[in-house]
């Protein structure tokens, strides 16, 4: 079949390394890539809140499968697009991927489906919201509801934070539309872990497991960003509590959801808080996490397209979904100055090196070419080095082994990406 992915991060490129070696792909396309992807997919100039130019480009080239990486095009309803053009997608319609797109509206599900989430109120209002925040306790958790990149979640550790996060979502703007209304949680302290799972409409299915470091700096220091880094699988999610997990949270949401007529079909990545009490659900992602992607399809070994096109056509139960033993750790490279200002341009070197080490992949989340072929960065999150190997432990060290052959004075890269993992493996 002819295969378009969508998208031009790291999560993209891992989808495409992994959908180019099936032997159900006869051509692959991804719209935009990057430098990274154009080595295993035709690349189309095609932005990817295009939405109208990708269904238009895909019924040209005789596009049958479409694989939606990001969240953008998936809340501007290119499933509902494509579909209506007849042509199969991996990626839930504009409806279901409000589970993503609006904090307001999964939460609300998550109420009906009786599914463990923090207590809540919401808010269009700032001064109502103020008000309320000056009565609780620190920590606040303030959420804008609608889209941010991974960076409209602020944990206040004092009523003055707090007010500042809502004046800034509320009042300033940052957030655009996203933030015109606030979802202000309770705090829930425990570990965070990502889960995810695959569903067709009517079933669900366990896919993997992994965990992110969100901040910037080592030691969990500095502001939040898309993802400095992964690994997987996490540890701290072990058999029984998957199960748990399945049915306390995954089945009654995909329940809910068809109940209500929104049938969630594509991958459905919950955002984990594992408490003394039990998971709690933080968010749900209406897709692939990045950089967990990095780190989970690498250990796949399964054939990722005949597992997502059966999923697409409703037919998860027809497929096998098994992964190889082991472990991966994935450090992200990203560009000085990230997550505030930074420059593009610079150059990079040394990839070469680094995919020599054994087990190691370096997929690309933010590059291109230069005029004269040089490979520069063209982002904020630049690079995943990602490693395989049969321990967390080992994986790390391979994955930084790999990271030091890579010549890029304008990049950086956390030092302890697996440091919770690696902390439990010595207990």
């Amino acid at each position: 079949m002819k295969v378009l992915v969508v998208g031009s991060g790291g999560r993209e490129h891992a989808i495409c390394k992994a959908v180019a070696k099936s032997p159900l792909c006869e051509k692959l396309f991804c719209a935009p890539g990057n430098a990274g992807i154009a080595a295993d997919a035709e690349c189309l100039p095609i932005k990817v809140d295009d939405t109208s130019g990708i269904v238009s480009k895909a019924k040209e080239l005789g596009v049958t499968f479409v694989i939606i990486g990001p969240e953008i095009p998936l809340s501007l309803g290119l499933a509902d697009e494509l579909d209506s053009a007849g042509i199969l997608c991996f990626g839930p319609k504009k409806e279901a991927a409000e589970l993503e797109s609006s904090k307001s509206f999964m939460k609300s599900v998550c109420d009906r489906a009786h599914v463990p989430t923090a207590s809540y109120k919401r808010f269009t209002d700032a001064e109502a919201a103020r008000t309320y925040v000056s009565s609780k306790k620190p920590p606040i958790v303030i959420k804008a509801n609608g889209l941010a990149a991974g960076k409209g979640v602020t944990i206040a550790l004092s009523v003055e934070d707090a007010l500042s996060a809502i004046n800034a979502a509320m009042v300033d703007n940052v957030f655009g539309s996203s933030g015109s209304q606030v979802v202000i949680e309770d705090f829930l302290d425990g570990e965070e872990a990502s889960f995810f799972a695959l569903c067709d409409g009517t079933s669900a299915r366990f896919f993997a497991t992994a965990q992110d470091h969100k901040a910037v700096y080592d030691g969990d220091k500095g502001p939040n960003t898309g993802g400095m880094g992964a690994y997987s699988p996490a540890p701290i999610i072990n058999d029984a509590m998957r199960e748990r997990v399945m049915n306390e949270i995954i089945r009654p949401t995909i329940e809910e959801m068809k109940r209500i007529g929104r049938p969630y079909r594509g991958m459905l990545y919950a955002g984990l808080m594992m408490t003394k009490a039990g998971p709690r659900l933080i968010e749900y992602n209406a897709r692939f996490g990045d950089p967990e992607a990095e780190v989970m399809i690498p250990l796949l070994k399964s054939d990722l397209l005949e597992i997502l096109y059966a999923c697409a056509r409703g037919k998860l139960c027809d497929v096998n979904v098994e992964f190889k033993d082991g472990a991966a750790l994935g450090v992200v490279m990203a560009t000085d100055g990230y997550p505030g200002n930074y420059v593009k341009g610079s150059i990079i070197r040394g990839i070469g090196r680094a995919e020599a080490v054994p087990g190691v992949t370096v997929y690309h989340a933010a590059t291109k070419r230069n005029a004269n072929g040089d490979l520069t960065s063209n982002g904020g999150r630049v690079l995943c080095v990602t490693a395989l190997a049969s321990t967390i432990v080992e994986a790390q060290k391979t994955a930084y082994q790999a990271v030091d052959q890579i010549d890029w004075p304008e990049g950086f890269c956390r030092r302890d990406i697996g440091w919770r993992a690696l902390t439990r493996a010595k207990r």
